[in-house]
């Protein structure tokens, strides 16, 4: 069987169909981010475009007969923003020997620190075809490097073995032990820990604040408007321009509202803050959080407590609240591995960034280590 590689620039040229066959397969666990609605409300809202340095080049795998086998989020980037793997220094470096690092190829979904898989097919054949393909585009398009953040961990051993160089980092997630409720949960802490908890929760509520929950028809465009105005508030302290459009969330409100956890806080009438979710199979993804009012533990209740509770009840295996966060270590989220890879044309630069990587490597190992050694539950035999 021949197979061929072809570079759509947009998600629209792939289809929904054959997108999702590939993206979602009956065999492994949904994930929100992986879907052609979430990923075409990226570009159709103008957020993941060449003009915010996010040119769509989604590689395609066809059979002789123009079967799509499989596909691939990659994106041409001029920039490094977005990404939550940080490769700043690489471009310093790179360019500061007289090489050029942009534009490379960024194979990940925007904006979107969350880990799933990267080479989209039913089928693990056809794996090796992608990962050859990517390098194939990149040679072709004669880019630096080629990024793929945020990677499943086996597929992440498959371009380790295919000569991609191997990255580590982590993240703090929750994990549900079967939990019935939150109670329960709070059970299996260390008892100082568990007070913390049960105080920042009560007050988190006590200047009058409500929360809501919604999902699915309960998504109006009231709350879409709300909301953004607490992510563009967030988004221009922390990144100078937020990264979504106000057009991104209508058109998610239109096209997966089930999949969409909105988690707002109304005090006097009027919403004050929110934060939004996207809703796995297994998996509870947080994402955005954003506030007009600042009122203590609020955050934390939102984020992090409320997450929790909502994957107890729906029997959700875990919660991903995002990058950064050792704070969330004390309110029951430990720290997980992340994984990326990372194809660099120039020989030398390669020998280079890999010799640091071996370094970063052990250090996060280390870290994670010793963040277990101080975990916020309670100790067993």
């Amino acid at each position: 069987m021949t197979y061929r590689i072809k570079v759509c620039n947009g998600i629209s040229e792939v289809g929904q169909g054959p997108w999702d066959a590939c993206a979602n397969p009956p065999s492994v666990p949904f994930d929100p981010f992986l879907s052609f609605a979430f990923l075409h409300a990226l570009e159709e809202s103008k957020s993941a475009v060449p003009a915010t340095g996010w040119a769509p080049r989604h590689l395609l795998l066809e059979d002789e007969s123009g079967c799509v086998k499989g596909v691939v989020p990659l994106y041409l980037k001029n920039h490094s923003q977005g990404e939550y793997v940080f490769d700043y220094s690489w471009a310093d470096a790179f360019e500061r020997a007289g090489g050029r690092y942009y534009p490379k190829l960024q194979c990940s979904i925007p904006f979107t620190p969350a880990t799933g898989r990267r080479l989209l097919t039913s089928s693990h054949e056809y794996e090796e075809y992608l990962v050859s393909g990517i390098m194939q585009i990149a040679e072709k398009m004669e880019v630096s490097s080629v990024h793929v953040t945020f990677a499943e961990e086996s597929q992440w051993d498959r371009m380790g073995d295919m000569g991609f160089l191997q990255r580590t980092d982590k993240q703090f997630h929750w994990h549900n032990h079967n939990y019935e409720s939150f109670d329960d949960f709070l059970r299996d802490l260390s008892s100082k820990k568990r007070k913390n908890i049960k105080r920042e929760r009560k007050n988190a509520v006590t200047n009058g604040i409500e929360i809501e929950l919604l999902s699915g028809s309960d998504l109006k465009e009231e709350h879409w408007e709300a909301f953004f105005r607490f992510y563009r508030d967030t988004g221009s302290r922390k990144w100078g321009s937020p990264y979504l459009t106000r057009q991104f969330f209508s058109i998610i409100g239109e096209t997966m509202p089930e999949h969409v956890l909105l988690i707002m806080c109304k005090r006097a009438g009027r919403y004050i803050a929110g934060a939004i979710n996207f809703i796995g199979s297994e998996c509870l993804y947080g994402r955005n959080w954003g506030c007009l009012e600042d009122h203590p533990f609020l955050h934390f209740e939102v984020c992090y407590y409320q997450a929790i509770e909502f994957a107890i009840n729906h029997r959700l295996q875990r919660v991903e609240a995002g990058a950064q966060g050792p704070h969330k270590l004390a309110r029951g989220y430990m720290p997980t591995h992340t994984y990326s890879a990372h194809w660099i044309v120039n020989a030398s630069f390669r020998e280079a960034v890999g010799s640091y990587l071996k370094q970063e490597k052990r250090y996060v190992q280390e870290e994670i280590d010793y963040i277990n050694e101080h975990s916020p539950f309670r100790k067993t035999d």
